[in-house]
Protein backbone atom coordinates (compact mmCIF):
# COMPACT_ATOMS: atom_id res chain seq x y z
CA UNK A 1 0.00 0.00 0.00
CA UNK A 2 1.07 3.54 -0.90
CA UNK A 3 -0.10 7.14 0.23
CA UNK A 4 -0.55 9.54 -2.92
CA UNK A 5 2.64 11.14 -2.90
CA UNK A 6 4.68 7.42 -3.00
CA UNK A 7 5.59 6.60 0.23
CA UNK A 8 4.84 3.18 2.01
CA UNK A 9 1.65 2.89 4.14
CA UNK A 10 2.77 1.47 8.11
CA UNK A 11 -0.24 -0.45 8.91
CA UNK A 12 -0.81 -0.77 12.60
CA UNK A 13 1.23 -3.14 14.18
CA UNK A 14 -0.78 -3.31 17.47
CA UNK A 15 -3.47 -4.71 16.28
CA UNK A 16 -2.13 -8.10 14.91
CA UNK A 17 -0.07 -8.43 17.87
CA UNK A 18 -2.89 -8.62 20.04
CA UNK A 19 -4.86 -10.51 17.88
CA UNK A 20 -2.55 -13.22 17.17
CA UNK A 21 -2.08 -14.60 20.65
CA UNK A 22 -6.07 -14.18 21.67
CA UNK A 23 -6.84 -16.74 18.67
CA UNK A 24 -4.46 -19.02 19.72
CA UNK A 25 -5.74 -18.79 23.04
CA UNK A 26 -9.75 -19.85 21.83
CA UNK A 27 -8.48 -22.29 19.88
CA UNK A 28 -6.29 -24.07 22.34
CA UNK A 29 -9.51 -23.64 25.16
CA UNK A 30 -11.50 -25.19 22.46
CA UNK A 31 -9.68 -28.17 21.71
CA UNK A 32 -8.57 -28.64 25.47
CA UNK A 33 -12.82 -28.46 25.78
CA UNK A 34 -13.38 -31.27 23.13
CA UNK A 35 -10.44 -33.50 24.02
CA UNK A 36 -12.26 -33.36 27.65
CA UNK A 37 -15.58 -34.26 26.10
CA UNK A 38 -14.36 -37.65 23.70
CA UNK A 39 -12.05 -38.47 26.45
CA UNK A 40 -14.02 -38.03 29.30
CA UNK A 41 -14.78 -42.15 29.25
CA UNK A 42 -11.76 -43.08 28.34
CA UNK A 43 -11.85 -45.93 30.37
CA UNK A 44 -14.48 -47.92 28.93
CA UNK A 45 -13.23 -48.53 25.77
CA UNK A 46 -10.56 -51.44 25.51
CA UNK A 47 -8.41 -51.82 22.35
CA UNK A 48 -8.54 -55.32 21.50
CA UNK A 49 -6.55 -57.05 18.67
CA UNK A 50 -8.50 -58.45 15.84
CA UNK A 51 -7.29 -60.61 12.92
CA UNK A 52 -8.19 -59.23 10.25
CA UNK A 53 -7.88 -61.13 6.48
CA UNK A 54 -6.10 -59.56 3.59
CA UNK A 55 -5.54 -60.75 0.00
CA UNK A 56 -2.54 -61.09 -0.95
CA UNK A 57 -0.87 -61.86 -3.78
CA UNK A 58 1.01 -65.07 -2.76
CA UNK A 59 -2.65 -65.82 -0.83
CA UNK A 60 -4.33 -64.59 2.03
CA UNK A 61 -2.92 -63.42 5.14
CA UNK A 62 -4.30 -62.24 8.42
CA UNK A 63 -3.05 -58.30 10.37
CA UNK A 64 -4.00 -57.34 13.83
CA UNK A 65 -6.82 -54.59 13.52
CA UNK A 66 -7.49 -52.38 16.39
CA UNK A 67 -10.96 -52.34 17.67
CA UNK A 68 -12.80 -50.36 20.39
CA UNK A 69 -14.69 -52.25 22.86
CA UNK A 70 -17.52 -50.64 25.09
CA UNK A 71 -18.29 -52.55 28.51
CA UNK A 72 -21.72 -51.84 29.86
CA UNK A 73 -22.89 -52.23 33.54
CA UNK A 74 -25.59 -55.56 33.97
CA UNK A 75 -29.17 -54.19 34.93
CA UNK A 76 -30.46 -55.11 38.69
CA UNK A 77 -32.67 -58.14 38.83
CA UNK A 78 -35.80 -56.39 38.45
CA UNK A 79 -35.05 -55.55 34.58
CA UNK A 80 -34.57 -59.37 33.49
CA UNK A 81 -38.07 -58.57 31.88
CA UNK A 82 -37.48 -55.56 30.79
CA UNK A 83 -38.73 -54.21 27.03
CA UNK A 84 -37.89 -50.72 26.66
CA UNK A 85 -40.76 -49.69 24.13
CA UNK A 86 -43.58 -52.31 25.79
CA UNK A 87 -42.57 -51.62 29.42
CA UNK A 88 -45.48 -52.26 31.89
CA UNK A 89 -44.53 -49.61 34.18
CA UNK A 90 -44.99 -47.21 32.09
CA UNK A 91 -48.88 -47.74 30.36
CA UNK A 92 -50.64 -45.71 33.01
CA UNK A 93 -49.03 -42.91 30.89
CA UNK A 94 -51.39 -43.87 27.90
CA UNK A 95 -55.31 -44.18 26.82
CA UNK A 96 -56.51 -47.30 27.44
CA UNK A 97 -59.44 -46.72 24.60
CA UNK A 98 -58.79 -49.47 22.18
CA UNK A 99 -55.93 -50.98 24.65
CA UNK A 100 -53.49 -48.47 22.81
CA UNK A 101 -51.34 -48.50 25.92
CA UNK A 102 -50.53 -51.89 24.87
CA UNK A 103 -48.40 -50.97 21.79
CA UNK A 104 -45.37 -49.68 21.26
CA UNK A 105 -44.03 -46.24 23.58
CA UNK A 106 -40.70 -45.83 23.55
CA UNK A 107 -39.06 -44.00 26.65
CA UNK A 108 -37.86 -40.37 26.16
CA UNK A 109 -33.49 -40.55 25.63
CA UNK A 110 -33.45 -39.28 29.58
CA UNK A 111 -35.06 -42.55 30.99
CA UNK A 112 -33.36 -45.00 28.37
CA UNK A 113 -31.17 -47.62 30.47
CA UNK A 114 -27.58 -48.67 29.53
CA UNK A 115 -27.31 -51.45 30.85
CA UNK A 116 -27.30 -55.15 30.18
CA UNK A 117 -30.26 -57.22 30.60
CA UNK A 118 -29.70 -59.92 32.81
CA UNK A 119 -31.40 -63.73 32.67
CA UNK A 120 -33.71 -64.91 35.18
CA UNK A 121 -31.69 -66.32 38.55
CA UNK A 122 -30.74 -70.40 37.65
CA UNK A 123 -30.76 -69.25 33.84
CA UNK A 124 -29.98 -72.75 31.61
CA UNK A 125 -28.71 -73.05 28.28
CA UNK A 126 -32.10 -73.09 25.99
CA UNK A 127 -32.91 -77.18 25.04
CA UNK A 128 -32.16 -77.52 21.84
CA UNK A 129 -34.64 -77.77 18.43
CA UNK A 130 -36.40 -79.79 18.04
CA UNK A 131 -37.27 -81.09 21.03
CA UNK A 132 -37.40 -77.00 22.52
CA UNK A 133 -40.82 -77.30 20.41
CA UNK A 134 -42.34 -79.16 23.59
CA UNK A 135 -40.48 -78.37 26.51
CA UNK A 136 -38.05 -75.40 28.09
CA UNK A 137 -36.69 -74.66 31.57
CA UNK A 138 -39.09 -73.27 34.12
CA UNK A 139 -35.59 -71.12 35.26
CA UNK A 140 -35.76 -69.00 31.55
CA UNK A 141 -39.31 -68.49 31.56
CA UNK A 142 -40.57 -68.47 34.98
CA UNK A 143 -43.86 -67.48 34.51
CA UNK A 144 -46.57 -68.87 37.30
CA UNK A 145 -49.50 -67.06 36.35
CA UNK A 146 -49.94 -68.01 33.09
CA UNK A 147 -49.28 -71.63 34.30
CA UNK A 148 -52.19 -71.62 36.47
CA UNK A 149 -54.75 -69.99 34.37
CA UNK A 150 -54.45 -72.57 31.32
CA UNK A 151 -53.44 -75.47 32.51
CA UNK A 152 -56.51 -76.33 32.01
CA UNK A 153 -56.73 -75.82 28.48
CA UNK A 154 -52.93 -77.48 28.14
CA UNK A 155 -51.41 -74.85 26.73
CA UNK A 156 -48.55 -75.86 29.00
CA UNK A 157 -47.82 -77.32 32.41
CA UNK A 158 -44.92 -77.26 34.79
CA UNK A 159 -43.26 -80.48 35.43
CA UNK A 160 -40.45 -80.60 37.59
CA UNK A 161 -37.34 -77.96 36.21
CA UNK A 162 -39.30 -77.89 33.68
CA UNK A 163 -42.43 -76.43 31.43
CA UNK A 164 -43.85 -78.88 28.87
CA UNK A 165 -45.75 -78.22 25.88
CA UNK A 166 -48.36 -80.68 25.14
CA UNK A 167 -49.78 -78.98 21.96
CA UNK A 168 -53.57 -78.03 23.32
CA UNK A 169 -54.90 -74.38 23.47
CA UNK A 170 -58.74 -72.81 24.35
CA UNK A 171 -60.14 -74.05 20.66
CA UNK A 172 -58.67 -77.38 20.61
CA UNK A 173 -58.18 -79.08 23.73
CA UNK A 174 -57.33 -82.57 21.80
CA UNK A 175 -54.24 -80.94 20.74
CA UNK A 176 -52.92 -78.35 17.98
CA UNK A 177 -52.11 -81.36 16.02
CA UNK A 178 -56.23 -82.73 14.89
CA UNK A 179 -56.63 -78.88 14.97
CA UNK A 180 -54.48 -77.91 12.12
CA UNK A 181 -55.31 -81.53 10.13
CA UNK A 182 -58.82 -80.28 10.15
CA UNK A 183 -57.69 -77.06 8.50
CA UNK A 184 -55.83 -78.37 5.80
CA UNK A 185 -58.86 -80.59 4.79
CA UNK A 186 -60.96 -76.85 4.86
CA UNK A 187 -57.88 -75.30 2.83
CA UNK A 188 -56.15 -77.93 0.63
CA UNK A 189 -53.74 -75.15 -0.23
CA UNK A 190 -51.69 -75.50 2.99
CA UNK A 191 -50.45 -79.18 1.78
CA UNK A 192 -49.10 -78.52 -1.86
CA UNK A 193 -46.82 -75.50 -0.61
CA UNK A 194 -49.25 -72.80 -2.19
CA UNK A 195 -49.43 -71.55 1.62
CA UNK A 196 -46.14 -70.50 2.97
CA UNK A 197 -46.23 -67.49 5.24
CA UNK A 198 -48.83 -67.28 7.86
CA UNK A 199 -49.80 -64.76 11.03
CA UNK A 200 -51.13 -65.63 14.06
CA UNK A 201 -53.07 -62.84 15.89
CA UNK A 202 -53.21 -63.95 19.95
CA UNK A 203 -50.98 -66.69 19.66
CA UNK A 204 -50.59 -67.33 23.44
CA UNK A 205 -47.77 -69.85 23.59
CA UNK A 206 -47.40 -70.13 19.85
CA UNK A 207 -48.16 -74.02 20.15
CA UNK A 208 -50.50 -73.31 15.98
CA UNK A 209 -47.36 -71.37 14.74
CA UNK A 210 -45.25 -74.55 16.00
CA UNK A 211 -46.85 -76.97 14.56
CA UNK A 212 -47.11 -75.30 10.77
CA UNK A 213 -43.23 -75.49 10.85
CA UNK A 214 -43.31 -78.92 10.66
CA UNK A 215 -45.96 -78.62 7.66
CA UNK A 216 -43.58 -76.43 5.53
CA UNK A 217 -45.44 -73.01 7.09
CA UNK A 218 -43.49 -70.15 8.57
CA UNK A 219 -45.64 -67.95 10.85
CA UNK A 220 -44.97 -64.94 12.73
CA UNK A 221 -46.74 -65.72 16.08
CA UNK A 222 -48.09 -61.87 17.53
CA UNK A 223 -48.80 -61.22 20.75
CA UNK A 224 -48.58 -58.07 23.12
CA UNK A 225 -47.40 -57.91 26.82
CA UNK A 226 -50.34 -58.25 28.68
CA UNK A 227 -51.79 -60.28 31.37
CA UNK A 228 -50.50 -63.26 29.91
CA UNK A 229 -47.25 -62.36 30.88
CA UNK A 230 -44.72 -63.55 28.70
CA UNK A 231 -46.75 -65.21 25.53
CA UNK A 232 -43.68 -64.14 23.01
CA UNK A 233 -40.95 -65.12 25.59
CA UNK A 234 -42.49 -68.67 25.63
CA UNK A 235 -42.38 -68.67 22.21
CA UNK A 236 -38.66 -68.03 21.15
CA UNK A 237 -37.67 -69.97 23.73
CA UNK A 238 -39.20 -72.52 22.26
CA UNK A 239 -37.77 -72.04 18.79
CA UNK A 240 -40.89 -70.63 17.29
CA UNK A 241 -40.42 -67.42 15.36
CA UNK A 242 -42.40 -64.65 17.73
CA UNK A 243 -42.78 -60.78 17.82
CA UNK A 244 -44.32 -58.54 20.38
CA UNK A 245 -47.36 -56.63 18.77
CA UNK A 246 -51.12 -55.35 19.00
CA UNK A 247 -53.53 -54.44 16.24
CA UNK A 248 -54.67 -51.15 18.47
CA UNK A 249 -54.33 -48.07 16.56
CA UNK A 250 -51.15 -48.19 14.54
CA UNK A 251 -50.78 -50.79 11.24
CA UNK A 252 -48.99 -53.86 11.86
CA UNK A 253 -45.01 -53.37 10.66
CA UNK A 254 -45.09 -55.32 7.85
CA UNK A 255 -46.13 -54.51 4.08
CA UNK A 256 -49.30 -54.92 2.02
CA UNK A 257 -49.96 -57.98 0.87
CA UNK A 258 -47.36 -59.90 2.72
CA UNK A 259 -49.00 -63.12 4.33
CA UNK A 260 -50.87 -66.41 2.93
CA UNK A 261 -52.88 -66.75 5.88
CA UNK A 262 -54.43 -65.40 9.15
CA UNK A 263 -55.32 -67.03 11.71
CA UNK A 264 -57.12 -65.86 14.56
CA UNK A 265 -58.15 -68.61 17.62
CA UNK A 266 -60.34 -66.73 20.10
CA UNK A 267 -58.03 -64.08 19.93
CA UNK A 268 -60.77 -62.14 21.76
CA UNK A 269 -60.06 -59.20 18.94
CA UNK A 270 -63.63 -56.90 18.64
CA UNK A 271 -63.35 -57.46 15.07
CA UNK A 272 -66.54 -55.74 14.10
CA UNK A 273 -66.01 -52.42 16.34
CA UNK A 274 -64.58 -49.22 15.98
CA UNK A 275 -66.02 -49.62 12.16
CA UNK A 276 -63.98 -53.22 11.67
CA UNK A 277 -60.78 -51.32 11.38
CA UNK A 278 -58.90 -54.61 12.86
CA UNK A 279 -60.41 -56.84 9.75
CA UNK A 280 -59.02 -53.78 7.67
CA UNK A 281 -55.55 -54.23 9.09
CA UNK A 282 -55.69 -58.38 8.48
CA UNK A 283 -57.17 -57.48 5.05
CA UNK A 284 -54.21 -54.92 4.45
CA UNK A 285 -51.38 -57.65 5.11
CA UNK A 286 -52.80 -60.55 3.66
CA UNK A 287 -52.16 -61.24 -0.51
CA UNK A 288 -54.89 -61.59 -3.24
CA UNK A 289 -56.26 -65.35 -2.62
CA UNK A 290 -54.89 -65.42 0.83
CA UNK A 291 -56.92 -67.10 3.34
CA UNK A 292 -58.47 -65.59 7.12
CA UNK A 293 -58.88 -68.73 9.46
CA UNK A 294 -61.37 -67.54 12.53
CA UNK A 295 -61.92 -70.53 15.68
CA UNK A 296 -64.35 -68.79 18.54
CA UNK A 297 -67.03 -66.96 19.07
CA UNK A 298 -68.96 -66.31 16.86
CA UNK A 299 -68.22 -69.40 14.99
CA UNK A 300 -70.37 -72.47 15.47
CA UNK A 301 -72.75 -70.07 18.02
CA UNK A 302 -75.27 -72.59 17.61
CA UNK A 303 -73.67 -75.43 19.78
CA UNK A 304 -70.67 -73.04 21.42
CA UNK A 305 -72.86 -70.01 22.84
CA UNK A 306 -73.72 -71.41 26.53
CA UNK A 307 -70.50 -71.25 27.19
CA UNK A 308 -69.69 -68.12 25.91
CA UNK A 309 -72.01 -65.99 28.37
CA UNK A 310 -73.96 -64.78 26.24
CA UNK A 311 -77.36 -65.37 24.45
CA UNK A 312 -77.88 -67.45 20.91
CA UNK A 313 -79.39 -64.25 19.56
CA UNK A 314 -76.30 -62.29 20.55
CA UNK A 315 -73.77 -64.74 18.72
CA UNK A 316 -75.93 -64.68 15.93
CA UNK A 317 -76.07 -60.98 15.26
CA UNK A 318 -72.32 -60.90 16.27
CA UNK A 319 -72.11 -63.72 13.12
CA UNK A 320 -74.37 -61.86 10.84
CA UNK A 321 -71.94 -58.59 11.30
CA UNK A 322 -69.03 -60.76 10.76
CA UNK A 323 -70.13 -62.22 7.40
CA UNK A 324 -71.46 -58.57 6.32
CA UNK A 325 -68.10 -57.02 6.91
CA UNK A 326 -66.26 -59.10 5.30
CA UNK A 327 -68.34 -59.64 2.14
CA UNK A 328 -67.76 -55.58 2.31
CA UNK A 329 -64.23 -55.99 1.72
CA UNK A 330 -64.03 -58.53 -0.92
CA UNK A 331 -63.75 -61.74 1.29
CA UNK A 332 -65.99 -64.93 0.49
CA UNK A 333 -66.78 -67.75 2.71
CA UNK A 334 -64.44 -70.58 1.64
CA UNK A 335 -65.08 -73.46 4.10
CA UNK A 336 -66.77 -73.89 7.33
CA UNK A 337 -66.79 -76.74 9.55
CA UNK A 338 -67.19 -77.44 13.62
CA UNK A 339 -65.48 -74.59 15.32
CA UNK A 340 -63.42 -73.51 12.68
CA UNK A 341 -64.89 -71.01 9.51
CA UNK A 342 -62.37 -69.74 6.41
CA UNK A 343 -62.92 -66.64 4.33
CA UNK A 344 -60.51 -65.85 1.24
CA UNK A 345 -59.71 -62.25 0.01
CA UNK A 346 -60.40 -62.62 -3.50
CA UNK A 347 -58.15 -62.12 -6.11
CA UNK A 348 -60.21 -60.07 -8.55
CA UNK A 349 -60.14 -56.87 -8.75
CA UNK A 350 -63.53 -55.90 -9.49
CA UNK A 351 -65.44 -56.62 -6.44
CA UNK A 352 -63.26 -53.36 -4.97
CA UNK A 353 -65.27 -51.37 -7.94
CA UNK A 354 -68.27 -51.08 -5.54
CA UNK A 355 -66.12 -49.13 -3.13
CA UNK A 356 -66.28 -45.88 -5.32
CA UNK A 357 -69.92 -45.17 -4.11
CA UNK A 358 -69.09 -42.84 -1.29
CA UNK A 359 -72.45 -44.27 0.34
CA UNK A 360 -70.31 -47.57 0.83
CA UNK A 361 -68.83 -48.62 3.78
CA UNK A 362 -66.08 -49.07 4.44
CA UNK A 363 -64.85 -46.64 1.79
CA UNK A 364 -61.65 -46.78 -0.70
CA UNK A 365 -58.63 -45.65 0.64
CA UNK A 366 -57.56 -42.60 -0.86
CA UNK A 367 -55.72 -40.36 1.48
CA UNK A 368 -52.72 -40.81 0.06
CA UNK A 369 -50.85 -42.97 2.37
CA UNK A 370 -48.90 -45.60 1.12
CA UNK A 371 -50.28 -48.98 0.89
CA UNK A 372 -46.78 -50.32 2.26
CA UNK A 373 -46.21 -47.58 4.93
CA UNK A 374 -45.77 -49.53 8.39
CA UNK A 375 -43.84 -47.84 10.88
CA UNK A 376 -46.37 -45.50 13.36
CA UNK A 377 -49.07 -45.28 10.88
CA UNK A 378 -52.39 -44.62 11.92
CA UNK A 379 -54.96 -47.31 11.36
CA UNK A 380 -57.45 -45.79 9.24
CA UNK A 381 -60.95 -47.11 8.50
CA UNK A 382 -61.17 -47.69 4.89
CA UNK A 383 -59.98 -50.41 2.38
CA UNK A 384 -56.37 -50.99 0.89
CA UNK A 385 -57.07 -51.88 -2.36
CA UNK A 386 -55.04 -54.07 -4.07
CA UNK A 387 -52.76 -52.79 -6.57
CA UNK A 388 -54.39 -53.98 -10.35
CA UNK A 389 -51.15 -54.19 -11.81
CA UNK A 390 -49.23 -56.30 -9.50
CA UNK A 391 -50.82 -59.61 -11.44
CA UNK A 392 -47.97 -61.87 -9.26
CA UNK A 393 -48.78 -60.67 -6.26
CA UNK A 394 -51.42 -63.14 -5.88
CA UNK A 395 -51.36 -66.43 -3.82
CA UNK A 396 -52.25 -68.24 -6.98
CA UNK A 397 -49.87 -66.91 -9.23
CA UNK A 398 -46.65 -66.71 -6.97
CA UNK A 399 -44.65 -70.15 -7.57
CA UNK A 400 -45.20 -72.76 -4.59
CA UNK A 401 -42.61 -73.50 -1.92
CA UNK A 402 -39.86 -73.98 -2.45
CA UNK A 403 -39.10 -72.76 -5.57
CA UNK A 404 -41.19 -69.64 -4.79
CA UNK A 405 -37.53 -69.21 -2.44
CA UNK A 406 -35.16 -68.42 -5.30
CA UNK A 407 -37.80 -66.60 -7.84
CA UNK A 408 -37.49 -63.00 -8.24
CA UNK A 409 -40.67 -61.47 -7.01
CA UNK A 410 -42.52 -58.98 -9.31
CA UNK A 411 -42.39 -56.12 -6.49
CA UNK A 412 -38.58 -56.35 -6.65
CA UNK A 413 -39.11 -53.87 -9.31
CA UNK A 414 -40.36 -51.46 -7.36
CA UNK A 415 -37.20 -50.71 -5.22
CA UNK A 416 -35.10 -47.92 -6.52
CA UNK A 417 -32.33 -50.25 -8.41
CA UNK A 418 -34.29 -53.33 -8.20
CA UNK A 419 -34.71 -56.21 -10.92
CA UNK A 420 -34.52 -59.58 -11.39
CA UNK A 421 -30.99 -58.95 -12.45
CA UNK A 422 -29.90 -57.35 -9.13
CA UNK A 423 -31.82 -60.20 -7.29
CA UNK A 424 -30.37 -63.16 -8.36
CA UNK A 425 -26.84 -61.21 -7.55
CA UNK A 426 -27.94 -60.91 -3.97
CA UNK A 427 -28.82 -64.41 -4.16
CA UNK A 428 -25.67 -66.06 -5.37
CA UNK A 429 -23.55 -63.79 -3.05
CA UNK A 430 -25.49 -64.73 0.22
CA UNK A 431 -24.81 -68.54 -0.97
CA UNK A 432 -21.26 -67.19 -0.80
CA UNK A 433 -21.43 -65.31 2.27
CA UNK A 434 -23.35 -67.67 4.15
CA UNK A 435 -20.60 -70.84 3.66
CA UNK A 436 -17.92 -68.15 4.96
CA UNK A 437 -19.89 -67.30 7.70
CA UNK A 438 -20.00 -71.05 9.12
CA UNK A 439 -16.05 -71.23 9.05
CA UNK A 440 -16.08 -68.54 11.38
CA UNK A 441 -19.32 -69.87 13.40
CA UNK A 442 -19.02 -72.97 12.86
CA UNK A 443 -21.87 -73.54 15.13
CA UNK A 444 -24.02 -71.90 12.79
CA UNK A 445 -25.86 -74.49 10.57
CA UNK A 446 -26.55 -76.63 13.87
CA UNK A 447 -28.58 -77.36 16.85
CA UNK A 448 -26.57 -74.77 19.10
CA UNK A 449 -28.23 -71.55 17.23
CA UNK A 450 -32.20 -71.66 16.39
CA UNK A 451 -33.77 -68.31 16.50
CA UNK A 452 -31.55 -65.63 14.43
CA UNK A 453 -32.02 -61.74 13.78
CA UNK A 454 -30.80 -60.54 9.92
CA UNK A 455 -30.96 -56.83 11.29
CA UNK A 456 -30.21 -55.20 8.22
CA UNK A 457 -31.81 -57.27 5.28
CA UNK A 458 -32.35 -56.43 1.85
CA UNK A 459 -34.24 -59.38 0.13
CA UNK A 460 -33.75 -61.69 2.88
CA UNK A 461 -30.62 -63.54 0.88
CA UNK A 462 -28.78 -64.71 4.05
CA UNK A 463 -32.55 -66.00 4.91
CA UNK A 464 -32.60 -67.96 2.12
CA UNK A 465 -29.00 -69.18 2.13
CA UNK A 466 -29.71 -71.21 5.40
CA UNK A 467 -33.12 -72.17 4.68
CA UNK A 468 -32.16 -75.92 5.07
CA UNK A 469 -30.60 -75.32 8.37
CA UNK A 470 -32.15 -76.40 11.69
CA UNK A 471 -32.98 -72.25 12.65
CA UNK A 472 -35.15 -69.68 11.56
CA UNK A 473 -34.45 -65.89 10.06
CA UNK A 474 -36.25 -62.90 11.61
CA UNK A 475 -35.44 -60.04 8.56
CA UNK A 476 -35.04 -56.74 9.37
CA UNK A 477 -35.27 -53.85 6.99
CA UNK A 478 -35.10 -50.18 8.11
CA UNK A 479 -38.22 -47.92 8.28
CA UNK A 480 -35.41 -45.33 6.83
CA UNK A 481 -34.25 -47.75 3.99
CA UNK A 482 -35.98 -48.55 0.60
CA UNK A 483 -38.89 -50.41 1.83
CA UNK A 484 -37.81 -54.24 0.25
CA UNK A 485 -40.08 -56.49 2.92
CA UNK A 486 -42.61 -57.38 0.04
CA UNK A 487 -39.94 -58.85 -1.44
CA UNK A 488 -38.79 -60.70 1.66
CA UNK A 489 -42.53 -61.95 1.87
CA UNK A 490 -43.18 -63.04 -1.82
CA UNK A 491 -39.73 -65.38 -1.85
CA UNK A 492 -42.17 -66.83 1.62
CA UNK A 493 -39.69 -65.75 4.63
CA UNK A 494 -40.75 -63.66 7.15
CA UNK A 495 -39.72 -60.12 8.44
CA UNK A 496 -40.55 -56.75 10.20
CA UNK A 497 -39.97 -52.99 9.39
CA UNK A 498 -37.92 -51.71 12.70
CA UNK A 499 -36.18 -48.53 13.33
CA UNK A 500 -32.90 -49.11 15.05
Amino acid sequence: MKHKDGKPHQSDKSSWKVTVPLTVVVLCGLFFYLGGIFCSERERYVAEPVNKAVDTPTGTATVPVQIKAVSFPECSAEYQDYTPCTDPKRWHKYGRHRLAFLERHCPPSFERQECLVPPPDGYKSPIRWPKSKDECWYRNVPYDWINKQKSNQHWLKKEGEKFLFPGGGTMFPNGVGAYVDLMQDLIPQMKDGTIRTAIDTGCGVASWGGDLLDRGILTVSLAPRDNHQAQVQFALERGIPAILGIISTQRLPFPSNSFDMAHCSRCLIPWTEFGGVYLLEVHRILRPGGFWVLSGPPVNYQRRWRGWNTTIEEQKSDYDKLQELLTSMCFKLFNKKDDIAVWQKLSDNSCYKKLDNPDNYPSKCDDGTEPDSAWYTPLRPCVVVPNPAAKKVKLDALPKWPERLHTAPERVSDVRGGSAGSFKHDDGKWKARAKHYKKLLPALGTDKIRNVMDMNTLYGGFAAAVVDDPLWVMNVVSSYAPNTLSVVYDRGLIGTIHDW
